[in-house]
């Protein structure tokens, strides 16, 4: 069933409120024949929501090498940075300017000494003493000096990721002076020398990844997932444009399908319903396949999220914790690659890993990640803000530290005395920070998707990806 698309403010009188399928109204209680509530019209905000965006933007302002701007991509275990990290952390510094946490001026700084290092890295095909090539970046690089760590790959995603924080800087700085006008030209430059079309190779679409030791992965980007930003980016180049026709390529692997009784296009872990919201508003705007289906890709997300909060209501493993106010899978961090039986059931437990929940796989061992609610809250908050909550007071600083919520938590891995009530991760990552921090001000304000819709190049790009309707309709560009 198709529910209805309706605008909607965070400010203001509330209107109405959905919860779970019950709509309050001026004129009281009434049944809703829908299994995903409609988008409510007003929300009241939340002080519980300014504390946990305030101490999520510390994590970029306060982990952040200030002399190179390249944010790690974990803390407090040291790690190299992630270059998706940065991406988050330059939309986070205007963010933060517009709350009063920093002034415009240091957030100004902050983003141009990031600009000014990345453009300058070394570009070459070499696998050593290099940062990038064809103007993208390797997935990680070096805190201090920014060069290739970990012989890691040549990421698109992940370059596509910080490209989008830098197109978002280049459209907030619009002051007449010369570190904005640097800012501007920075961005401008990074963005155009990315060479779109050589990272397709002989495919009709995206790669994945290249390493100079053995050339381009075998995978290419086919949706629905994280990389839709990614090929609006490509679409939109003003240098190397992608063609058209390759989001064919992109649409070929699009499942629809229906999670009890909510039907959505899937795509298990949340990052992958969040990560291009971060920066593009879709509500309202559609492409081909959308308009076949009736709604846009915000409805889209609201609809993964609300799946996701059912199975956790539902348990059907049997996990320990899992209600309607504690759920969440994503990409996460996780206790480690074990098996071992609990209360019974033989478990098998991971470290790193992409936990999903979806109509046609389930990949969940017990772990629960607080970024996959937070990412989620502009699309649903009537179930996200009470979930968050619901965490942070059940689980205290076990959970909720000085950065927020650490990364990722597993009630069911208890093993004493290391971990009598469950495991807590120790870190935070950059790439789960960003999206809590980016959604709330989304929800909050529309300001990232705002100033965003001012990009001539997004906007290019999803006319080129075939999208119509909304906001779109009324902007100015190619």
């Amino acid at each position: 069933m198709v529910t209805k698309l309706l605008p909607r403010t965070v400010t203001g009188v509330v209107l109405a409120i959905c919860f779970g399928g019950v709509f309050l109204s001026g004129s009281g209680w009434r049944k809703v024949d829908t299994v995903v509530p409609p988008v409510a019209s007003a929300l009241p905000w939340d002080p519980f929501l300014d504390t946990l965006q305030t101490r999520t933007l510390r994590y970029f302002l306060e982990v952040t090498p200030r002399a190179t701007g390249l944010t790690p991509d974990r803390w407090p275990t040291p790690a190299p940075s992630s270059v998706a990290a940065v991406g988050f952390a330059l939309t986070s510094y205007p963010i933060a300017a517009e709350r009063d946490i920093i002034k415009r001026a240091e957030a100004a700084d902050r983003v141009l000494t990031t600009l000014k290092l990345v453009w300058n890295l070394p570009q070459s095909e070499l696998p050593s003493g290099t940062s990038g090539f064809k103007g993208f970046f390797y997935h990680f690089i070096d805190c201090r000096t920014g060069e290739r760590a970990w012989k890691c790959e040549l990421s698109t995603i992940d370059t596509g990721l910080l490209l989008a924080g830098v197109l978002f800087c280049q459209s907030y700085f619009d002051g007449r002076d010369a570190v904005e006008d640097s800012i501007r030209a920075l961005a401008d430059s990074l963005y155009r020398r990315v060479d779109w079309s050589w990272f397709c190779g002989d495919r009709k679409g995206l790669i994945t990844g290249w390493y100079p030791e053995r050339g381009f992965l075998e995978h290419t980007w086919t949706g629905y997932n994280e990389a839709f930003v990614l090929y609006l980016l490509a679409l939109g180049s003003p240098t190397h444009p992608i063609p058209d026709w390759y989001m064919r390529t992109w649409y070929d692997t699009y499942k629809w399908g229906s999670y009890n009784g909510i039907e959505h296009l899937g795509f298990g872990p949340l990052f992958g319903h969040q990560y291009s919201h971060c920066w593009i508003d879709f509500r309202g705007i559609r492409d081909r396949y959308m308009w076949g289906r009736g709604l846009d890709y915000f409805e889209n997300s609201r609809r993964a999220t609300y799946a996701q909060r059912s199975y956790g209501a539902s348990n059907p493993q049997g996990f320990r914790d899992y209600s309607d106010v504690i759920w969440g899978w994503t990409a996460c961090d996780g206790p480690k690659d074990t098996n071992f039986v609990v209360e019974g059931i033989a478990r098998g437990f991971y470290s790193y890993r992409a936990r999903e929940v979806t109509f046609d796989w389930v990949e969940d061992d017990g772990t629960i990640a607080p970024t996959a609610v937070g990412g989620s809250v502009a699309f649903a908050p009537e179930i996200c803000i009470p979930a968050l909550k619901g965490m942070r007071q059940r689980y205290g600083s076990q959970l909720w530290r000085e950065y927020g919520f650490v990364d990722a938590f597993n009630p069911t891995f208890r093993t004493p005395p290391a971990w009598p009530d469950g495991w807590f991760d120790r870190d935070y990552l950059g790439i789960d920070q960003g999206p809590i921090a980016i959604m709330i001000e989304n929800l909050r304000s529309g300001f990232v998707w705002e100033k965003m819709k001012r990009n001539p190049y997004i906007i290019t790009g999803l006319r080129r990806a075939g999208f119509s309707g909304g906001w779109l309709n009324t902007m100015k560009g190619s």
